[in-house]
């Protein structure tokens, strides 16, 4: 059964995904596509209001956030440079350039970038919460711990200012006060998914009930998400509530039909807890139609037709997953049972 690590604690809100949490290669490319189908129709608009009025520092601005996104650094940067140059004294625009350089990479780039946003505007509350971003994926945790401070000493209700705090003190290993924070980022932001997230991955480690609620409040919040889906899925399962798992998996394989772990893990329920083995084999089929080379539903599916004795498909798939995964021993083992029950009918 396949139980990914989301104690990754990295969704920061913002235009930059600096982390991620697993996902299939081909939803990833139609993500990819959409976002750039969508940067497209936007960049049609915006290069017409930029040609009508090609000394506006702003549109620069808004068209290299636009190019951030599509992974167009060159043209991002091009045009944000531009933006500084009819505007040098805007704080916002070194802010847009910090984040170009962090998705880039180039961390030193956007350290400078903030700090000559704050050389300009003291008091800019996005340039002080993206510096404590900075300092928290560099993991300069006091830094990052000084950085809130700022931000909660401008204003107090400040949700993000709260989470990244709980997320440098997860690294950190003081899980009493990240949740304390994070309890707060919720309070403050009753639609803030990233921190419901969080709180259901905490109590789900616990096997403390109340991650329920927090991970179906992040699903309210995003109905389709993969990872909410799966995290109570995987919740009703370790508690053992199989029925409400499988109904959880079943909304997951609808709201990703690539997306192997739903079905596999919905196999891996009938197989060792409901004991119809029967049902599990069509999950696993399932599972091996979304990914041709999934190992372990081979395995499980030749198991689920051995115990209710179906040797032939037994044999044929414990086959095909010594040619996937030479010396997989669980599956020698299952030709060995089958070999020698095939020679105690032949006596």
């Amino acid at each position: 059964m396949k139980k990914p690590n989301w104690l990754g604690f990295g969704i920061i809100p913002g235009i930059l995904i600096l982390f991620s949490f697993i996902s299939c290669s081909r939803n990833v490319k139609e993500e990819e596509k959409a976002i750039h189908d969508t940067t497209r129709l936007t960049l049609n608009t915006i290069n017409a209001q930029i040609s009508a009025d090609k000394a506006n520092p702003l549109l620069y601005n808004q068209r290299a956030v636009i190019y951030t996104l599509d992974r167009q650094f060159d043209n991002a940067l091009k045009d944000v440079n531009k933006a500084i140059s009819l505007s040098p004294k805007n704080p916002l625009f070194y802010v847009t350039l910090s984040e170009i350089y962090l998705i880039m990479g180039q961390t030193r780039n956007c350290e400078e970038s903030l700090n000559h946003a704050l050389l300009l505007d003291p008091g800019n509350k996005d340039a002080i919460l993206k510096l404590a971003k900075l300092h928290l994926v560099v993991k300069e945790y006091q830094a990052t711990f000084e950085d809130v401070k700022k931000a909660l000493a401008l204003d107090p209700v400040n949700p993000q200012a709260y989470f990244i705090r709980a997320i440098a003190l997860l690294e950190k290993g003081d899980t009493i006060m990240a949740v304390d924070d994070l309890k707060k980022a919720v309070d403050q932001d009753q639609a803030y998914y990233e921190g419901y997230m969080e709180l259901g991955e905490l109590y789900t480690i616990k096997k403390d009930k109340i991650a329920e609620n927090y991970l179906k409040n992040a699903i309210n919040i995003r109905p389709k998400s993969k990872e909410a889906l799966y995290m109570l899925g995987m919740f009703y399962q370790d508690n053992g509530q199989y029925k409400k798992a499988i109904e959880t998996y079943a909304i997951l394989s609808v709201a990703d039909t690539a997306f192997r772990n739903a079905p596999y893990n919905t196999g891996y329920i009938y197989l060792v807890y409901l004991k119809d083995f029967k049902l599990a084999e069509k999950f696993f089929t399932d599972a091996l139609k979304r990914d041709p080379g999934y190992v372990e539903a081979y395995f499980n599916r030749g198991y689920a037709s051995e115990l209710s004795g179906d040797y032939a498909n037994a044999y044929s798939d414990y086959q095909k997953v010594l040619k996937l995964k030479t010396n997989y021993q669980k599956a020698i083992d299952g030709l060995n049972r089958l070999d020698k029950l095939k020679q105690k009918k032949a006596n």
